[in-house]
């Protein structure tokens, strides 16, 4: 079912920031047990998947960069014979974590019915998979809106083969600093790739007939054992051979030491202007971490839909119903009664790797 994409983050142009009322604390009147129910979620997951941090912040990074808005969860809506969406685009074929998503969804509306939504979970529950994995423990703003459409024609991410300069140029169409750029791409610390994303550079770089001399003969060939040796059509292999379960900055050692699985995680090492950052995180892990955690908070703003443009999904697979009841009114707020909340109903995307 899930084809091949090309990487893990990207952009098209600027969208705007902070069009909602984001701020941290958002449903803790209205729902004050929000956070702690994703957190238990991701926790009971991450205890027998130690690789989820990878998938959940390729979910976040592909609704938040290459979707219809911005993070608004569009890349979970679940595709139609009438309405293709987000989640069947070429690039998000291989997005996993849905049912971490579906669960923590389903345990909210038990508690506070359509008052959570499905983007604002996608947000805490990246952060949560991330800390799991010993990383930093940012604030996550809250007070987002589930988008309205899901639509998968915009949905244009990269190879792992473009250049550095492309790369900076997309994120500074975002509003990222390059430092920021190289700080967001140590999230591959926890990723993986299958092989056909990086094959090439093992055996016949460029149609050479020899491997990349960017990359350690001794760990091409491991990694040539690995893409030749399973049954799988395309195996996959990690991105950090180091510490591959940890958020650490090993990542970033790795490519110093030109082990580097994918082009541009080597080139990131060798390219002048972001060699120093690379070099500069991989000796300065607390750095990495504040740099990475002021990005992740700035990537968590891009494209924030208000109330006239968005709903709260009591499905985040599934649009709401069409309704003439006002948006989202009072989400934010105590609910009034032991009921919970009114149920609503409205109308009607890191560089790609495994991850």
């Amino acid at each position: 079912m899930r084809t091949k994409f090309s990487f893990l983050l990207i952009f098209f142009f600027i969208v705007p920031l902070a069009l909602a009322e984001l701020k941290p604390g958002f449903y803790s009147t209205s729902c004050s047990k929000a956070e702690s129910i994703v957190f238990n979620v991701v926790q009971r997951r991450f205890s027998t998947d130690k690789t989820i941090p990878g998938g959940l912040l390729r979910m976040f990074f592909h609704d938040c960069f290459a979707g219809s808005a911005g993070c608004d969860a569009a890349i979970l809506i679940d595709s139609t014979d009438a309405n293709p969406s987000e989640k069947d685009a070429s690039p998000n074929l291989t997005v996993r974590g849905y049912e971490i998503i579906d669960e923590a969804k389903q345990e909210l509306e038990k508690v506070c019915p359509s008052t959570v939504s499905c983007a604002d979970i996608i947000a805490l529950a990246t952060r949560d998979a991330v800390v799991l994995a010993g990383g930093p423990n940012f604030t996550v703003s809250t007070g987002r809106l589930d988008g309205l459409r899901s639509n998968p024609e915009v949905v244009d991410l990269p190879g792992p083969t473009v250049p550095v300069s492309e790369v900076l140029q997309r994120f500074a169409n975002k509003g990222f600093t390059p430092k920021e750029a190289v700080a967001l791409l140590g999230a591959h610390t926890v990723g993986f790739s299958r092989c056909s994303f990086f094959q090439e550079r093992l055996s016949n770089f460029r149609a050479t007939g020899v491997a990349d001399n960017d990359m350690d003969q001794s760990f091409a060939e491991d990694l040539s054992r690995t893409c030749g040796s399973s049954s799988s059509e395309d195996p996959t292999t990690f991105l950090d051979h180091g510490t591959p379960n940890a958020f650490d900055n090993q990542y970033y050692n790795q490519t110093m030491f030109k082990r580097g699985v994918l082009k541009i995680d080597q080139a990131l090492a060798t390219d002048t202007s972001t060699a120093g950052f690379v070099s500069h995180f991989a000796s300065d892990q607390a750095d990495f971490q504040v740099t990475f955690s002021n990005g992740m908070v700035k990537l968590g703003g891009l494209g924030v839909l208000d109330n006239s443009a968005g709903e709260v999904r009591q499905n985040c697979r599934a649009f709401n119903r069409p309704s003439t009841q006002p948006p989202n009114k009072g989400r934010g707020q105590k609910p009034k009664d032991n009921k919970g909340r009114k149920q609503l109903s409205f109308p009607f995307n890191m560089f790609q790797n495994g991850n």
